[in-house]
């Protein structure tokens, strides 16, 4: 029924509908008041608040790290190691381990996605499997991290007679070799491995649904295209300094670690814009949340 026709309904005809509704919609409202109390976050300000906070955040972070990079590059007798030794070893495995529980959460999304559609499985997981998950998640990565913090070196190195810097550096045991090794592992464990798991997965749902929803299909293998590209100049560059050192000695060594580290890092907020750009039910909510703003 369009709305000329629900406009031109007679008296008696109205009064049934909100007779027989009545009790309904007076649940509907309580309800809602109820998840309104509820969740705070739906309220316009506590969101205007939370992106602020987020905004606020990420402006200085960018700024911040931009200014540490430019003066660490400016001035030689900045490039020392000023955070000691507990976290000369804990901050490399720190940051291996969100590498690796980044990439692992990918795999088990693409998984979860591929159970529920490709299979037809409606069940969601529950509390205490979500839990487990995200358990072995970090457990795993702890685990493949753990090398970075191990075969670590925290000295002094003399510049000249009168100056001397803290240093802090990857110490493999017999040879570099194993540094190598480990590296390619790295490379297949937390590239090619994910990239094959993801690829396989949103293959299978874009046969599944392609003729049927192409905006999610599009989204879904958009996802392992921005997964592969963010990601293979690292490993490469990486793998490219292990196997030959003479890499390590280029005068822009730190500058192209620093752009292809933060290339990489950009998988991490392109996610959500891809959700929230080829995806209308959260284009249209976020819209309407700068709308409000």
């Amino acid at each position: 029924m369009d709305a000329t026709n629900q406009l031109n309904m007679t008296e008696a005809e109205d009064s049934q509908v909100k007779s027989s509704n009545c009790g309904s919609t007076t649940e509907t409202m309580s309800e809602e008041r109820v998840l309104k109390l509820d969740d705070s976050t739906k309220l316009v300000g506590v969101q205007v608040v939370l992106i602020l906070a987020y905004s606020t955040i990420i402006l200085f972070g960018v700024i911040g790290n931009s200014l540490v990079i430019y003066v660490v590059y400016k001035f030689k007798t900045l490039r020392t190691w000023k955070f000691g030794r507990v976290l000369c070893f804990m901050l490399p495995c720190a940051q291996g381990m969100a590498v690796h529980v980044s990439t692992i959460t990918l795999n088990i999304i693409a998984l979860d996605r591929h159970r529920s559609i490709v299979y037809h499985t409606e069940t969601k997981m529950s509390k205490d499997m979500c839990a487990v998950v995200i358990v072995i998640t970090w457990a795993v990565s702890a685990l493949l991290a753990s090398p970075l913090a191990i075969f670590r070196e925290y000295g002094t190195f003399d510049l000249s007679p009168d100056e001397s810097i803290q240093v802090c550096a990857e110490n493999w045991p017999e040879s570099s070799m194993n540094g190598t090794i480990y590296s390619i592992s790295m490379l297949l464990v937390q590239y090619g491995l994910p990239l094959a798991i993801n690829s396989v997965a949103y293959i299978r749902i874009w046969n599944k649904l392609k003729n049927h929803r192409t905006k999610t299909t599009k989204m879904l293998l958009t996802m392992v295209v921005v997964f592969a590209v963010s990601w293979l100049p690292f490993h490469a560059f990486q793998l490219a300094a292990d196997i030959d050192s003479s890499v390590l000695s280029m005068k822009d060594f730190k500058l192209l670690f620093t752009v292809f580290h933060i290339v990489a890092m950009c998988s991490t907020f392109v996610n959500p814009i891809l959700y929230g750009w080829m995806n209308n039910n959260y284009r249209s909510a976020f819209l309407s949340v700068c709308n409000q703003v």
